[in-house]
């Protein structure tokens, strides 16, 4: 019987160019029918893919909002935003949507004068073939259509904009673990607030107490991944300290496990978050606003107490509350002040029992509808998603 490889085995092995030129030629289609993704920082690999002819793309996984203010600030001159903006602490106006308070701006824009010319990734991403960003069109209708339209800053964005959200993590192999899932199957539906800053998020060890404090003040039902603290919001990896008798870490007010046992249930380091937020007991969530979060918490219906941490994470909190009003905000700044046990209190208070509360809850729910049909066959997320797809197939055909 002849060997069905043989064939292939033969013309790899050849030393005719001949035979080289089919492979040759395979090679660049296969290349072709490929397509470049790449985030935000990624766009230097671009020439790469314009050598071989692929088509490319960048992922903004955060929101419209977010790209626009990077277009806007790589269209102006950085000493406008400086003097304006930074100095001046003026709202940026950002053309078609919602302005920049200085409170909630990026960090990046701070350090603007430093930067040099060639790191506003906005002008980078131009050269794109389409940017994909992780919302969906009726969350940032205005947005969209303005980024969309040909003359907006302009005509700076001249690529095609794709909102392809929500993605969110799926179940995969995270699950709950046996104690977890038993302390929350317990516990009434919508009862339990889930407290978590991220994979990296943390607070510093007087922050640690008065939220310890505040919860425990409340007695509302809570699950809280724990890590230890730092004066660096950004700080992921830590050790773990001493424990006092009941085995509550040196970090917390002694003796909170014990005091907090029939209430609270705390997870230390890491928490499976996207299984405790679809878990039905769970009916808050207390976030730092990374954009994931906040979409896994309006996709399971659950409001949020906003409590932004770093990067873009305010402007987050900013919509949440302001435009979305599924979340509440500390009065405080929670990234340069200590919110206070009684103000942490009445948000969870607010949040969780108040009509203000009930308020969010009816609209995030109504949020989730509304996500869930951007993702369904001919929903508009479904329908820019396969427009991608439809790109591909053209470009290859050509």
């Amino acid at each position: 019987m002849p060997n069905k490889a043989q064939p292939h085995v033969a013309l790899l092995a050849s030393p005719g160019m001949g035979h080289l030129i089919p492979i040759i030629e395979l090679g660049k289609r296969m290349i072709r029918s490929m397509a470049l993704i790449v985030d935000l920082f990624g766009a230097n690999a671009f020439e790469i893919a314009q050598e071989f002819g692929v088509l490319k793309y960048v992922f903004v996984t955060t929101n419209a909002w977010f790209l626009a203010v990077i277009f806007h600030s790589s269209s102006l001159d950085k000493q406008v935003i400086l003097e304006g903006h930074v100095k001046g602490r003026k709202p940026l106006k950002i053309p078609g949507c919602k302005s920049l308070s200085f409170k909630d701006t990026l960090e990046s824009l701070h350090d603007i004068d430093s930067l040099d010319e060639s790191e506003f990734i906005g002008t980078k991403m131009t050269k794109s073939n389409g940017i994909l960003i992780n919302t969906w069109q009726d969350l940032e209708c205005s947005t969209i259509e303005a980024l969309r339209d040909n003359n907006y800053l302009g005509g700076l964005i001249k690529v095609p904009i794709y909102p392809i959200g929500p993605l969110v993590r799926q179940e995969g192999k995270q699950v709950l673990d046996k104690q977890a899932k038993q302390w929350l199957d317990k516990q009434p539906i919508e009862s339990v607030i889930y407290v978590s800053f991220g994979s990296g998020g943390t607070l510093s060890a007087k922050q640690m107490t008065e939220l310890a404090c505040g919860l425990e003040q409340r007695q509302q039902k809570f699950i809280w991944g724990v890590r230890p603290p730092s004066n660096n919001a950004l700080g992921s990896y830590f050790t773990i300290g001493k424990n006092d008798g009941d085995g509550t870490p040196d970090y917390l007010p002694q003796g909170f496990f014990t005091r907090a046992k029939d209430i609270g249930l705390v997870i230390p380091m890491w928490a499976p978050q996207a299984q405790i937020l679809r878990h039905p007991s769970v009916g808050g969530f207390l976030s730092h606003c990374g954009w994931n979060s906040t979409l896994e918490s309006i996709t399971n219906g659950v409001p949020m107490i906003a409590w932004p941490l770093y990067a873009e994470q305010k402007m987050n909190a900013a919509m949440l509350t302001e435009d979305f009003e599924i979340a509440v905000r500390p009065k405080v700044s929670t990234t340069e002040e200590i919110v206070g046990r009684g103000e942490i209190e009445a948000m969870v208070r607010m949040m969780m029992a108040d009509k203000e509360g009930h308020a969010m809850k009816n609209i995030v729910k109504e949020l989730k509808q509304n996500a869930e049909k951007a993702l369904d066959k001919g929903g508009s997320s479904y329908n820019s998603l396969s427009q991608v797809a439809q790109d591909c197939l053209h470009h290859l055909q050509v």
